[in-house]
């Protein structure tokens, strides 16, 4: 078993080993090519303007992560065509169905695109161009494979004349159209005809070479040689659909559950979960993994450990079925806490709203280990992943629950990733972030972003002002951008806007989005009118940032039109991830 995934950036350590193993690969297949050729796969993927080409890598790795073959797709959006550069698979393996399915992976990613075609060279089959008999029957076996999809060689050029004379087994130029009936032009082949041979062999093509095969390019439509070894019947299709690579990651527990306070008016309850998770059956965008356990030291590397003890023991010690509310503040002597570890809960707390009851503990150490679960995913090849998480965790400082939230789960997934590359969150939670904020203050390698009500009126009230830019090393790497009880959604979105071009500038390896849904129009806890379409909008402009993303749930507690807003939102960052 194997399965193909597209490489989209060179940052997490699955990544690297794939374009390694890559390199390998051409190095043991491809004797002639340049070692300088090979060592700039990597930067070919992250300078697509450097190259003129955006680079596509795909590889082939089986369940032990073994990378058995990989293939590189070159897209030129400014011509509107695909150049399949090298597909192969690793000494030993062919005849698996491995180059089979990555070629297949490769028509699908071109038709995505709406390319006029999907452009590569072949070697000949015609012995007058290639005098081995051994490389010759490759040759045909070759071509006899791409006729099965349709890819026919283009005639009536002088493409397989070659750069120096007398040299043996020149390309054929092959097409292939990916189902289209819409023929090329004379005109388009030879831009594209001269952009293969300009970008591609930009020290091996000179004018005079390139202007001779442009020039021979008479057809109009351009002609594509008859099937030779197959007939018309055996042609496989295009098959459009949603790969795993394309998928979003989904982490969820059920064991959210256990923790249920069932008080009058406490709106964080398990059906937040349910609802969404229901919307997000209806996709096809989600690909679910199962949630890992993590070690403590990933916790307290964010939180204080007595913190952390405390919110263990005195959950666990208490009965079943009852809840503990903080409802007294020792401000006056914090170095002298309550003995009791019930009235000890406001030395920790913010808020007089928040319960500790037996199982607040054990749920939102069950949110984390899906959080970090999720981060995870990103470093082992998704691009994209969701915790679907309760309790939220942003209002969680080191030494300090409130707000719904005992853990920060989103500072300790972003904390995870850090190790990997700097990380940008950005919060766009209804209520300040206090918990980011303050947890990386003092840190450049993680810049944190809050889009949420002013602390004038909304919660935490104390924290997420305009000025609030970071201390230290941490500088300007903290942004709040705080915005009045009522607004428009094109308020919002310009907001939202300002934060995605910091971001951009920022350039970060990783970003976390701390995701709130509170913001919708008729949440019980916020005053902003946002709905389904707006969400898409919002989804679709941080979907189109070109970085690994992790996003985790916080709040948002409408529950007839969570699950709908959530699908919108997801919709759109598919769209702006991969459209």
């Amino acid at each position: 078993m194997f399965r193909i995934r597209r490489i989209y950036d060179v940052s997490s350590p699955a990544n690297q080993k794939a374009v390694v193993r890559a390199q390998q690969i051409l190095r043991e297949q491809f004797s002639l090519l340049r070692s300088s050729d090979i060592d700039k796969l990597p930067d070919m993927l992250m300078n697509p303007l450097k190259y003129r080409f955006r680079s596509i890598l795909f590889i082939a790795d089986d369940m032990k992560g073994n990378i058995n073959g990989f293939a590189m797709l070159l897209h030129a959006p400014d011509l509107d065509f695909c150049y399949l550069d090298f597909i192969s698979t690793s000494k030993l393996l062919s005849g698996r169905g491995i180059g089979g399915a990555l070629y297949e992976r490769v028509r699908m990613e071109a038709a995505t695109l709406r390319v006029s075609g999907l452009f590569f060279e072949c070697l000949p089959d015609d012995e007058k161009l290639c005098r081995d008999p051994l490389i010759l029957k490759q040759n045909r076996a070759r071509l006899r494979f791409y006729e099965k999809y349709g890819a026919c060689p283009v005639i009536n050029t002088l493409y397989e004349t070659p750069v120096r004379e007398g040299t043996d087994n020149p390309p054929y130029l092959m097409l292939d159209t990916l189902d289209s009936k819409k023929p090329v032009g004379k005109e388009e082949l030879r831009r594209i005809v001269r952009a293969i041979l300009e970008r591609k062999y930009p020290d091996v093509c000179n004018q005079e070479y390139i202007a001779m095969v442009t020039q021979s390019i008479q057809d109009d439509p351009v002609r594509l040689r008859p099937l030779k070894y197959i007939v018309e019947t055996q042609i496989e299709p295009v098959h459009v659909y949603i790969p795993p690579d394309r998928r979003i990651s989904l982490v969820y527990s059920d064991r959210h559950t256990i923790h249920n306070v069932p008080d009058r008016g406490y709106v964080e309850s398990p059906v937040r979960v349910e609802t969404i998770l229901a919307s997000l059956g209806k996709t096809d965008y989600f690909h679910p993994i199962p949630s890992r356990r993590f070690a403590e030291h990933h916790i307290t590397a964010v939180h204080g450990r007595g913190f952390f003890d405390y919110l263990q023991k005195v959950c666990l010690s208490l009965p079943e079925d009852e809840s503990v509310y903080p409802y007294v503040f020792p401000i006056r002597n914090s170095t002298r806490p309550p003995k009791d570890l019930p009235m000890r809960a406001g030395y920790y707390c913010i808020d007089t709203f928040t319960p500790l009851n037996r199982n607040a503990f054990l749920a939102a150490r069950n949110a984390v280990d899906c959080a970090l679960t999720a981060a995870q995913a990103l470093l082992e090849g998704s691009f994209l992943s969701y915790a679907l998480i309760r309790p939220p965790g942003h209002h969680a400082e080191r030494n300090v629950f409130g707000g719904f939230c005992y853990l920060n789960s989103t500072a300790i997934a972003a904390h995870y990733l850090s190790r990997y590359g700097n990380v940008a969150i950005l919060d766009i939670d209804y209520h300040h972030g206090n918990g980011q904020q303050t947890l990386f203050y003092e840190r450049d390698d993680v810049l944190t972003i809050s889009i949420h009500g002013h602390p004038s009126f909304a919660y935490p009230f104390f924290c997420g002002f305009s000025g609030e830019s970071g201390a230290g090393r941490g500088m300007n790497h903290n942004i709040n951008i705080p915005l009045p009880e009522q607004i428009t959604a094109e308020r919002y979105l310009d907001a939202l806007l300002q934060a995605v071009n910091k971001i951009k500038k920022y350039n970060p390896t990783f970003f976390v989005v701390a995701l709130g849904f509170d913001t919708a129009r008729g949440d019980p806890t916020g005053t902003w009118p946002l709905i389904s379409s707006d969400f898409l909008k919002i989804g679709r402009l941080i979907g189109d940032l070109p970085c690994s993303t992790l996003f985790v749930q916080e709040g948002g507690y409408k529950t007839r039109t969570i699950g709908k807003n959530v699908q919108a939102f997801f919709e759109g960052v598919w769209k702006g991830s991969f459209e």
